[in-house]
């Protein structure tokens, strides 16, 4: 089959298009803003550099495409938080784009990368798809607005439509060097370096981190299921800032003081995801445990764990 990747040279996209690249076509959407074409060269993988904001370059490209994994977007609360503006631009109006391209080219499925942060701060865990979302971030209410644009264009045009709600991946590729790189690449290369990670509040909030490859293995079993809707992607479990940090630390051998600063804007405090649906709409069950992917992941930094 031909499928294509939106944001495909990005962390998830690229370890999704690695694997679909082993029994399929794949055709990579990147406009390379926060993704790597390093990340997917060699690959054998046609590299459209380009953005999902236009339309024009989509619809071209999607001609003979048989599935669609949407992962482009403006990634981070913070920098939504930062420039709200340009996170709609990009999160809401490209995931439209996306909508309007793949059923304009008869595309038989778009799988969407959604977020656990729709979910907001609500106090009741593990997070259910049938709880009322509760959005506090302009990147929570852009991720929200593509699940109920997906509902809509299946409801209204016949586009089968999957919305997988992630809880904060991690793994392989995950770039540390920005500034609103995740907690878990951040973690790595300043206890590599000897330095005290950076905790945002007191360490105690608590998250349910899933290995990517666990999130490609959602991704392709929801691509080959008859399942529609909204599902949770998750490992099922959770751990404190302050036990990832220390756990960090115990597989690099690099024991260092912690550096607590002041919590940021549109952070949650507890996360932890039900996967019954996902299981039950497409067989989706975690692999990695979280020694096995921070070890795994942590080697990829250049450490052996």
């Amino acid at each position: 089959m031909k499928i294509l990747v939106t944001g495909g040279a990005g962390f998830i996209g690229s370890n999704l298009a690695d694997e679909l690249a082993k029994k399929h076509e794949v055709v990579i959407v990147d406009d390379l803003s926060t993704g790597r074409a390093a990340n997917v060269e060699n690959l054998g993988m046609e590299l459209v550099q380009g953005s999902i904001t236009d339309m024009a370059l989509l619809k071209e490209n999607f001609r003979g495409v048989d599935y669609v994994f949407h992962q482009a977007a403006l990634p981070s609360v913070q920098r939504s938080v930062d420039d709200p503006v340009l996170a709609n631009e990009v999160n809401v109006c490209g995931t439209l784009n996306v909508l309007v391209a793949a059923r304009d080219a008869d595309v038989k499925k778009v799988i969407y990368a959604s977020s656990s942060s729709v979910y907001g701060d609500t106090p009741t865990l593990p997070k259910r798809e049938d709880m009322k979302p509760d959005p506090r971030s302009p990147y929570a209410v852009a991720k929200l607005t593509g699940e109920y644009y997906c509902r809509v264009f299946n409801e209204i045009y016949g586009l089968k439509t999957v919305a997988l709600r992630y809880f904060n991946v991690y793994g392989p590729r995950q770039d540390p060097s920005s500034d609103y790189a995740a907690v878990i690449p951040k973690f790595v290369n300043r206890i590599m370096a000897g330095k005290g990670p950076i905790i945002y509040g007191d360490g105690g909030q608590t998250r349910d981190f899933t290995f990517v490859r666990d999130v490609v293995q959602a991704n392709v079993r929801a691509m080959e299921s008859n399942a529609t809707g909204v599902f949770n992607v998750a490992a099922g479990q959770r751990i404190s800032v302050n036990d990832l940090a220390g756990m960090i630390m115990e597989i690099i051998g690099n024991h260092v003081d912690c550096v607590h600063e002041e919590s940021r804007t549109g952070d949650v405090r507890d996360s932890l995801g039900d996967i019954s649906r996902a299981h039950a709409g497409f067989g989706y069950a975690p692999r990695y445990g979280m020694v096995e992917g921070l070890s795994e992941t942590i080697r990829w930094f250049g450490v052996r764990g």
